[in-house]
């Protein structure tokens, strides 16, 4: 078997060259804000995991794809908490006092959820993420500042489960009853499946999912260390360690231009990128009668199969669909783990496929499936969406305001240093002190002096009143602004209760109108399976209308042919009864001519009997018989027909047939209907053979010889038949061919036509001829009686017949 795929990589292959050529354009998409779903596929034991995952001191994907993330965005990074996903599989942007909270909080719970960077590294795994390389992404925008959110889910049973959930969760799967649920007991509770959803952007999530905030390859990677100790893990006889569950690993890339001065992030919806890379470890795909699998691990491995069929058959009719341009619907929602990605199917992402084989021998049949399949993946093209700019600002916006800082702060040190904050929030005293009139002199030159002490306590008390009624006044001002903060205050909170009051009305009613625009969806959905029913139902009716209308029209196509054949024969036969009525005619004419003539002779025999009686008995016995003149014959010509038909008053004699001298051989006797039968005495026949009226290929095969007979009018008026004789061979072409060998000429003669045998050249016999020829009148009547009718003796003349 042979199958051909876009790259293949031997065993010896490096982690990293895998990783750059199928992992890193993946993670340059998602930088650049597109999605993208990453599957690895085969038979248990293959090394899908390992590839994913890698080993200590080599990485796989997984990590790689961290690293290379946080290496790009590094400087770039927002604070924490700026970035908050909702719970619709959107964004929003918090402002920095509002990320300062969150902070604050989260530093305030005793045992943090998210792992800090500047704890330790666990050494179970650290091997796997001390990746030398330093990949990074070319062309980041650095006005925008990104966030990265993981999620670990797994998918089994058919059910997804969320692996980073901070809930009792037990590695081992609970008993299974009869009905196929779990067991509960006091010690285990297990856990709750998620549900898929559609968000807002028309693209599907997992409900309440886990998505952690990171900061660094390694608090990435320690999530995900956390959640791959919980995934459903099961021995079977193909691996000792092999997983029962399709595991997903979710990276969501968070970005937002920062404002004009490049020290906010802008807050606007529409400026928030949120792109997704998915990375998708499949369960094994092999038969479970090798797996040795019984009772729950056979319902797994079911499962599992018919979770992998499902992926088969999306794509099938994907592939279907683009060939044959059908629209066929794609059954994404017979599985979790298709109906998870089915954005990605529908052009919303790029999706490649890394297809793991194992060499052994145990495999092949399973091999030969995975590889199959991949193959067909990529015949399936998925329509990309028109890429969407990233609003951002002029290109080292950022840098440029920094720098102005710098040499802003720069000058003032130069004119006299830096604008010192706290020196600037002095006390209200302070200020009051600053705008009273400046204190006489308080020297005491002379013990005498009796002016200056006094000028100085008028001052002091002059300034203790301003003083206090000053403050009296900042009293007053104060209480009022209190007065006035408050009433503020309330206003506001009771603005903000009647915006509550309203907020709640307005998501009453978008709640209500949620449920109506679902009940809408279903019913929209509802109609158009209908639509779609009554659509092929209708195709079925046109199809079997346009069949009917085939058979209508070529059931009166072949009405009409009938008709037209029908007249046809009916013209024929008028005209063959025709040609048969005048044929008839002639021929009843010709037999009445004939019977004529037959009894014009019979009464000419008759008299020329008479006659020659009448002379025996009358003429004396002493005298010898004369012989009759030939001028006598000619004094009393008969009239006769042309051609006489050989009739006497002698028995009838029976026809003779000449035997062929090919008797043996098979013959084909072809007679025309238009024949007309002789009668005469010597009749061709050859025996077995074939009589036909036309001429046909299936009794030409039978035999080895031809026979045509035809007639035709000869100059004399007579019927001449001619018998054309030929050899019958088989030709190339299957057929058969007749050459013509022998021509046999069968004509009739009137007696009356020839001449008659001439008189002895002597006028005067001897007596002694005379008297041998003529005797006795014994003899001569016996002569007379056996003439027979048209012979070409006259009366008393010697002719072929013997005396008695």
């Amino acid at each position: 078997m042979q199958y051909s795929f876009k790259e293949v990589f031997g065993t010896l292959v490096a982690q990293k060259e895998l990783f750059d050529v199928v992992a890193k354009p993946l993670v340059e998409d998602l930088i650049h804000g597109k999605n993208g779903l990453l599957f690895t596929y085969g038979v248990t034991g293959s090394g899908k995991t390992h590839t994913m995952t890698g080993s200590p001191g080599d990485g796989g994907l997984l990590p790689r794809c961290l690293d290379t993330i946080f290496n790009s965005i590094g400087p770039f990074q927002a604070k924490r908490f700026v970035f908050k996903l909702d719970e619709k599989n959107g964004v929003d942007v918090q402002c920095e006092v509002d990320a300062l909270l969150e902070r604050q909080k989260r530093d305030a719970m005793p045992v943090p959820k998210t792992p800090s960077g500047k704890r330790q590294i666990d050494p179970e795994f650290a091997d796997m993420i001390n990746v030398q390389d330093h990949c990074k992404v070319e062309e980041v925008d650095e006005e925008n500042v990104y966030s990265v959110f993981v999620s670990y889910i797994e998918i089994y049973n058919n059910y997804i489960y969320d692996l980073l959930e901070e809930s009792p969760f037990d590695t081992i799967k609970p008993k299974w009853n009869n009905c196929n649920t779990p067991v509960r007991n006091g010690d285990f509770i297990p856990p709750q499946s998620k549900i898929l959803r559609e968000g807002q952007n028309h693209k599907m999530y997992v409900t309440g999912c886990t998505e952690v905030e990171v900061k660094s390859t390694e608090e990435a990677f320690e999530v995900f260390w956390r959640g791959q100790k919980k995934r459903r893990i099961a021995n079977t006889q193909l691996n000792r360690e092999s997983s029962r569950s399709h595991s997903v690993f979710i990276i969501k890339l968070a970005q937002a231009p920062l404002d004009a001065d490049g020290d906010n992030v802008l807050q606007e919806k529409e400026h928030i990128t949120l792109s997704q890379l998915s990375l998708v470890d499949l369960a094994g795909s092999e038969r479970t009668n090798r797996t040795k699998a019984e009772g729950n691990r056979l319902r797994e491995a079911g499962i599992i199969n018919q979770s992998l069929m499902t992926l088969r058959t999306c794509i099938e009719v994907l592939r279907e669909n683009q060939m044959y341009g059908t629209n066929k619907m794609v059954p994404y929602r017979d599985s979790k783990l298709t109906h998870l990605f089915k954005n990605y199917f529908d052009g919303e992402g790029k999706v490649r496929m890394i297809v793991c084989v194992n060499p052994k021998a145990e495999d092949y049949e399973e091999s030969l499936q995975v590889m199959r399949f991949a193959e067909m993946t990529q015949e399936v093209e998925v329509a990309r969406p028109i890429d969407k700019p990233l609003c951002g600002l002029t290109p080292g916006q950022r840098f440029r305001n920094q720098a102005f800082r710098e040499e802003l702060s720069r000058k003032l040190e130069m004119r006299g240093g830096p604008v010192n904050r706290e020196t600037e929030e002095q006390s209200v005293s302070e200020v009051l002190l600053q705008s009273f009139p400046p204190l006489p002199s308080c020297e005491l030159l002379d013990i005498n002096d009796d002016q200056t002490l006094p000028k100085l306590i008028e001052a002091l008390e002059k300034r203790q009143k301003l003083k206090q009624i000053l403050s009296e006044k900042f009293a007053k001002n104060v209480l009022s602004f209190k007065t006035m903060l408050q009433e503020l205050e309330s206003s506001i909170v009771s603005k903000e209760n009647y915006i509550q009051g309203k907020l709640s009305e307005k998501e009453k009613i978008i709640a209500g109108q949620k449920m109506e625009l679902e009940r809408l969806e279903k019913k929209t959905k509802t109609l158009e399976y209908k639509i779609e029913i009554l659509e092929k139902t209708a195709t079925i009716y046109e199809e079997d209308k346009r069949n009917l209308q085939q058979e209508l029209e070529s059931k009166s196509q072949k009405l009409q042919r009938q008709a037209s054949d029908k007249r046809r024969l009916e013209a024929r036969l008028q005209g063959m009864v025709v040609e048969t009525t005048m044929k008839w005619e002639k021929e009843c004419e010709r037999r009445v001519a004939a019977k004529q003539l037959e009894m014009q002779n019979k009464l000419w025999v008759k008299d020329e009997k008479l006659k020659q009686l009448k002379a025996i008995v009358t003429e004396p016995k002493n005298e010898k018989p004369e012989r009759p003149s030939r001028e006598r014959d000619r004094e009393k010509p008969v009239q006769r027909s042309v051609s006489p038909s050989p009739v006497s008053n002698a028995p009838p004699v029976r026809l003779r047939h000449r035997r062929s001298r090919s008797a043996g051989e098979r013959w084909v006797d072809h007679k025309p209907p238009s024949h007309l039968p002789t009668e005469t005495v010597m009749q061709p026949h050859v025996p077995h053979a074939i009589t036909v009226a036309a001429a046909s290929e299936k009794a030409l095969a039978k035999c080895d010889k031809y026979m045509l007979t035809h007639q035709e009018l000869a100059s004399d008026g007579e019927i001449e038949t001619k018998l054309i004789k030929g050899d019958v061979f088989k030709t190339r072409g299957g057929g058969q061919a007749v050459q013509f060998t022998e021509i046999e000429t069968l004509k009739q003669e009137s007696p009356t036509g020839r001449k008659r045998r001439s008189s002895p050249s002597d006028p005067n016999p001897p007596d002694d001829a005379a008297d041998s020829e003529w005797t006795d009148v014994e003899t001569r009547c016996s002569v007379a009686v056996e003439m027979r009718a048209g012979s070409t003796l006259g009366p008393g003349y010697q002719h072929h017949a013997q005396p008695k």
